[in-house]
């Protein structure tokens, strides 16, 4: 896919002075065909039946359990760095000006204060979830959850690879971008921090989402509710350490509009892998 180059001009947080924006991608990942989508879909639930099976005569199944559903919660959590929200808080939270270590240091506060607005989401929305799971759904049996939760990964998995429409909540909305016009950076990074790890109130494009949610949900315990959603948003606000580094605005969204569909494509073999893993291990 070719797209025309794009530039212009911007205000930012830091003063008045104009910066150019930058280019538009012009290369993007194209998907893959339908046979290649199929043979990958297979594999993945392939590689989760045997993993599951080898899982289950070596390691206790909740601490496989376990174990399975924080890599996807953590990994889950990094590949909403591909919904529109992931490309702007790597853009727009960067340091002013020319890459230094002071111009680094100035911006630290920015990212703690970002970490914070994430840490303050997951106690929230992972605390209502819990408060909630608790009152509807402290007697659920524990297979009930994860045989439940494990068919739905499944399901979102075939969707990721274009062969099943599943249902996608999702409020179409990003963080406001106009923000930087009007707060320093320190309060920008608190907000975009806080709309982000709420989950809910910006555009998520991934659908382990809905499993993290269903798990701190039907888990009936309030902290371990917030721990799940910890983890999630532990991935979603790595990716803005990459500013610590000397990388360009340009060359990190390049980078993510190359691995687009690729990010996908992880998705969903994940979705897969896991949810077939999980119910190898309830039912053998």
């Amino acid at each position: 896919m070719k797209m025309g180059i794009g530039s212009g001009m911007y205000q930012t947080s830091q003063g008045n002075a104009a910066v150019a924006c930058v280019p538009d991608a012009i290369s993007f990942a194209e998907p893959r065909s339908g046979t290649v989508r199929f043979a990958t879909m297979a594999l993945a639930i392939a590689a989760g039946v045997a993993g599951g099976s080898m899982l289950d005569s070596r390691v206790a199944t909740t601490d496989a359990l376990t174990a399975m559903f924080v890599v996807l919660a953590l990994v889950g959590g990094f590949l909403s760095t591909w919904s529109p929200c992931g490309y702007s808080s790597l853009s727009l939270l960067r340091p002013a000006g020319r890459y230094s270590f002071g111009s680094v240091a100035r911006w630290t506060p920015t990212f703690l204060t970002h970490v914070l607005g994430y840490a303050v989401g997951a106690l929230v929305l992972g605390g209502a979830l819990g408060i909630a799971g608790w009152m509807l759904f402290e007697q659920l049996p524990f297979t009930y959850m994860v045989a439940g939760m494990s068919v739905l990964a499944i399901g979102y998995g075939i969707h990721q690879f274009g062969f099943l429409k599943m249902p996608y909540p999702q409020r179409r909305a990003q963080v406001p971008h106009d923000a930087r016009y009007r707060f320093s950076s320190w309060v920008i990074g608190l907000l975009y921090g806080f709309a982000l790890g709420m989950n809910y109130l910006t555009y998520v494009q991934t659908p382990m989402l809905y499993i993290v949610t269903g798990v701190a949900l039907f888990s009936g315990d309030v902290q371990t509710a917030i721990t799940i959603f910890a983890i999630f948003n532990i991935g979603r606000c790595l990716p803005v350490a990459i500013n610590f580094l000397p990388v360009s605005n340009q060359a990190a969204q390049a980078w993510l509009a190359r691995w687009q569909e690729r990010a996908v494509e992880v998705d969903g073999f994940l979705l897969l892998s896991i949810g077939s893993a999980a119910l190898t291990l309830l039912f053998i």
